[in-house]
């Protein structure tokens, strides 16, 4: 498919989508019309931040993928989020190709292991920047050759027209709906149910660690001190029932 087409095809998908799920499924094409494996739109991570489930809002990335990297706390070892904060622009990476004014990014050999076992040597990411003042970072994934320079100006457009849309879509859901993401209402309904950490964990899938964080970001974002608290406010907002 030459450039223009594609373009042109992504970029209508992206156009007439009317909700976030929309938005997903056209976003998910994208990996594969570039030659990578995977999606992610997330929040950008901050210095205190160890797990990425937590910060992720869409993904591609198969479950066992997200569990393993916080189980073994990758999130602190990654080159690219630190690197990320000062720049506005598409950021290609590679783990074997310098990258930016002739560096290396310095991936940790635990990290190295864990990228080859899931077949990812590439990615491209860009900074992306909310009217409310939020910042979330779109990423592909995968294991392909360095993009060209006409080909990450094209994933940065694509990046900016998705993000737009997210940003607008985000801002018209009703307050109560954006409080908390769907997994972690899970986590505080099954909380409210009597249920423990590792209760949940094999209800919902997850690690134990995942639970954790997905339970204290609910915490965090309730303004709320434990999770008693965080249930009898997430009832009294009518969060859950």
């Amino acid at each position: 498919m030459i450039t223009l087409e594609r373009h042109s095809l992504l970029s209508q998908s992206i156009s007439t989508a009317d909700s976030r799920e929309a938005l997903a499924r056209a976003m998910a094409r994208l990996p594969a019309q570039f030659g990578f494996k995977y999606f992610t739109l997330m929040n950008s991570p901050a210095a205190t931040d160890t797990l990425i489930a937590p910060l992720a809002v869409e993904t591609t990335f198969p479950a066992n993928f997200v569990t393993e990297f916080d189980e073994l706390k990758l999130l602190k070892e990654c080159p690219l989020a630190p690197m990320m904060k000062n720049m506005v622009l598409p950021l290609c990476w590679s783990c074997h190709e310098s990258v930016k004014e002739g560096r290396i990014l310095n991936f940790s050999p635990r990290l190295l292991a864990f990228l080859g076992r899931h077949e990812i040597s590439t990615g491209v990411a860009m900074p992306l920047y909310s009217a409310d003042g939020s910042v979330f970072m779109m990423r592909l994934d995968g294991d392909r050759p360095m993009l060209t320079l006409p080909e990450l100006n094209e994933v940065g457009m694509l990046f900016l027209h998705a993000f737009t849309m997210f940003d607008r879509l985000r801002r018209q859901e009703p307050v109560q709906q954006k409080l908390l993401t769907v997994r972690e209402l899970e986590v505080v309904r099954w909380t409210s149910q009597g249920k423990t950490s590792s209760e949940i964990a094999s209800i919902l899938s997850l690690s134990d660690h995942t639970v954790n964080a997905y339970l204290n970001k609910a915490i965090k974002k309730l303004d709320c001190v434990n999770r008693t608290q965080l249930v009898a406010k997430a009832i009294r907002l009518r969060l859950i029932s």
